[in-house]
Parts: structure tokens; C-alpha cells; sequence
């Protein structure tokens, strides 16, 4: 079975290498792609983006499935269009995308379906906006923009300044253009916060093993907030009771209100949950995998990936069972200097082999912005690449995957020293 992967990132090498240890896999191609995945897919250099040259390109190669894999293309209806044209897909359409497409729209359906969420009101007038907040006088309160703004449309303000600044600056500034035109202002939730991906069919849910993500740029969780600095899976905080609650109280909820405003979901839905003194509830949602929690949970995946697309697509996902393996995984990312902010690329990589991998094998190397130039792999992001270990224990998957990390280098190679730290604790 020949398959199409929309993307470039570290989640699309997690996807293709789970991909590629499939029996009924036939030939993966990429599109983009970057220098890692290039080792195990053919690539192409049409933008995740770009939907009428990823219909012309899956029209060339005539592809079994197209996995569209980022937010943007999802939200913008590239499996619509790829339906049309007759493709099998794994992702949702956009009507169903919408859930992390519009935070006003996912807030709205958790309200009216009573699924348990952050108290909020939303605002497309910037002095309406600040009278609330003042009216409110509660802080830290949070403000997100509507839209998708590469996980970046969210400000935690501390006190009455930074949430007025914060305002202006989405409402009037247009710091996030369009996805900041309307925006959410809702209360601070307290809480450990947990990431559960999970496979549907629009009307069957299977939650994947649950993962614990690291946000902030340096230790200590201090720093700016990034697209993610590592992570671990399984998260330990995350127990059996609260597995049970969130499938009686948020997973399934969630699915049937899709279903019943006819936006039925299908693929990979990820919920963002915090574990409050008053139960789990929902930070948001996302219409993909999560980067890089895709690159723990992927790992520990026994069944076959195919299979469980194939599944989605007929909407049978009822019949299979899902299996995964015990032990956990750790991810350490490995960043540009500077990044989240300003950062230079096209520095050369030392450590690897031809495959962009080490030879001690001591970890599975997810490339998230490298190129290949050559025989040499090039930084070509801000997140570079995603040192990833599994073991039985996570001590021994984190000592395994910072080992690793110690294998690789580049000119103000950056990462943080303490992932995990905090699950080991407990």
C-alpha cells in the first residue's frame, strides 16, 4: 500500500517510521519532507500548505491514502478536496477540523454539551474585552486568539496591564492578523496538564497512551513558551480514575457532539487536559497528532498503523483491538539557539551516519528541521530534531535518550536538561 505524508516535520518522521514497519506498507512519499525523513520516503517539494499541488501531486503518484498531518492543511479542507478527487485520507475534514481551528467555535460546543472546560466569554471589540477583565479582576487570565497562530496565540497576563496590552495587541494590532480578530479571554485553571492523543472514526474513540509535553524554551519550565522542548509518554500523573473520567466526561462527549452538529471527526483528535481540583477538563483541542508528542507515543505502538487507518477510513474501528507496548519513551528536542525567537539555520550536524541516526543506536533520531545537502545533514529550523528512547523504565528511556543526545552536535545546539524530572518526582 503506497502512502502520501503531508508534512515536514518531527510528527511526520514519527508517522513514516511508524508507517515503514508495516507489512502492507508498499512506497511512502512526503511533502514536503526534510532531511531525515528523505532516508525513508521519497520527497517532494510542494508546501503542507499548498492544496492544489498536493491534489496534483497525489494525482501523479495515485496514492492508496494521503495522511495529512499538520493543522493548516486540515483546517483549510485539504482532505475535502483530496475526497473529491477521489483519494482515501487519514485527517478530518474541515467542518471537523474547526474544533482547533476556532477556539470561539470548540469553546461554544463544549459549553453547550456540557464537557468540562476553563469558564470563558468572547470578544471581537477591544474596550468591551478590557471592561470584562477589569470586571473580572482575576489573574493570571488567559487570552487566546481564534485561530491557528503556530501554537503561539495564547497570552497568560499576570496582571491588569499585560491583559489590556494583550487585547490591543490581537484586537487592534493584529499581532495574529486574522486568527486574532475575535478572541477568548477565560479563566486560569491549576493544575498538572496531560496530552491524550486518540483515534476515531467519528463514532468509535481509542485513546492512545497518554504523554506529559515540556513548552517552556529553557529548565526549570522557565523561559518562553515553545511548540514543545520534549516530551515523555506514558505520563505518570495521569492514572487509571482519570483514563475512566475522561472517557465518560470529555472523549466520548466530545465525539457525539460532533456527531450531532454533524461535523463527524475522523483521525487523530488530541486533548489538551489539565487535572484541576475539581476534575479533568479540557485546555484545547487539536485536529492532529501532537509535535512532539507523536514521537513518544508512536514508538510504543505494537499494532499496525495501517491497519488502524484503514479502520478509521470504513469506520470500523470498533472491531480492532489497539495494542501498545508496556515501558515508556522520552523525547529530548534538540533546538537552534535563540529559537522560539530569532535563530540561524544551515549549520552542519556531526554524529550521524548516512541516515541521519547513530550508530550506537541508543536512541531513534525524529528530524524536525534538517536538510540534506550532500552527504551532510543541516539545521533547517528552530526545532532541529527529536532525540527519542524507549525502555521499561522512564529513568532508563530518559538516560538512554540524553546518552544520545550527547552523540550529536551543532553550532549553539540548545535543549533542556530537566525532561521528565518532573513525572520522576511524581
Amino acid at each position: 500500500m503506497d502512502i502520501l505524508v503531508v508534512g515536514g516535520g518531527g510528527r511526520e518522521h514519527a508517522v513514516i517510521k511508524a508507517l515503514s514497519q508495516s507489512p502492507k506498507i508498499g512506497k511512502i512519499y512526503c511533502a514536503p519532507g526534510n532531511g531525515g525523513i528523505s532516508k525513508l520516503a521519497e520527497c517532494f517539494p510542494v508546501k503542507a500548505t499548498d492544496i492544489d499541488g498536493m491534489v496534483e501531486l497525489a494525482e501523479k503518484l495515485r496514492p492508496d491514502y494521503v495522511f495529512v498531518t499538520p493543522d493548516d492543511p486540515l483546517v483549510m479542507g485539504m482532505v475535502d478536496r483530496l475526497n473529491e478527487k477521489g483519494f482515501k485520507t487519514f485527517g478530518p475534514r474541515a467542518n471537523a477540523a474547526i474544533l482547533e481551528g476556532s477556539k470561539v467555535f470548540s469553546k461554544g460546543l463544549m459549553k453547550t454539551y456540557g464537557i468540562p472546560t476553563a469558564a470563558y466569554e468572547t470578544f471581537t471589540d477591544a474596550d468591551e474585552a478590557i471592561a470584562y477583565v477589569k470586571q473580572q479582576n482575576s489573574y493570571p487570565a488567559v487570552i487566546k486568539c481564534d485561530g491557528l497562530a503556530l501554537g503561539k496565540g495564547v497570552i497568560i497576563a499576570q496582571n491588569e496591564q499585560e491583559a489590556v496590552d494583550a487585547v490591543n495587541s490581537m484586537l487592534i494590532g493584529g499581532k495574529f492578523g486574522k486568527s486574532g480578530s475575535e478572541i477568548v479571554i477565560e479563566e486560569f485553571m491549576t493544575g498538572p496538564e496531560v496530552t491524550v492523543l486518540a483515534f476515531t472514526d467519528g463514532k468509535t474513540v481509542k485513546p492512545m497512551v497518554s504523554s506529559m509535553d515540556h513548552k517552556r524554551a529553557y529548565d526549570n519550565d522557565e523561559g518562553l513558551n515553545t511548540g514543545g522542548m520534549g516530551t515523555i509518554a506514558p505520563n505518570p500523573l495521569y492514572t487509571n480514575a482519570y483514563a475512566d473520567e475522561c472517557m465518560e466526561k470529555i472523549f466520548m462527549p466530545t465525539i457525539k457532539a460532533m456527531q450531532a452538529e454533524g461535523r463527524p471527526f475522523k483521525g487523530c483528535l488530541y486533548f489538551g487536559l489539565m487535572l484541576t481540583p475539581n476534575g479533568a477538563k479540557v485546555v484545547e483541542y487539536n485536529c492532529r497528532f501532537g509535535d512532539p508528542e507523536a514521537q513518544v507515543v508512536l514508538p510504543l505502538l505494537k499494532t499496525d498503523l495501517v491497519e488502524i487507518i484503514e479502520a478509521i477510513y470504513e469506520e470500523r474501528l470498533d472491531k480492532l483491538e489497539i495494542e501498545w507496548y508496556n515501558g515508556a519513551c522520552a523525547c529530548v528536542v534538540m533546538a537552534s539557539g535563540g529559537y522560539p525567537e530569532k535563530y540561524a539555520t544551515g549549520k552542519p550536524i556531526s554524529g550521524f551516519n548516512a541516515d541521519g541516526q547513530l550508530d550506537s543506536g541508543k536512541a531513534y533520531v525524529y528530524h524536525a528541521g534538517t536538510k540534506l545537502e550532500g552527504d551532510t545533514f543541516l539545521t533547517a529550523g528552530g526545532r532541529v530534531l527529536g532525540v527519542t528512547a524507549t525502555a521499561d523504565t522512564l529513568k532508563a528511556a530518559l538516560d538512554k535518550a540524553y546518552d544520545a543526545v550527547s552523540e550529536i552536535s551543532f553550532e549553539n545546539a540548545h535543549y533542556r536538561h530537566d525532561i521528565g524530572q518532573r513525572a520522576l518526582k511524581g
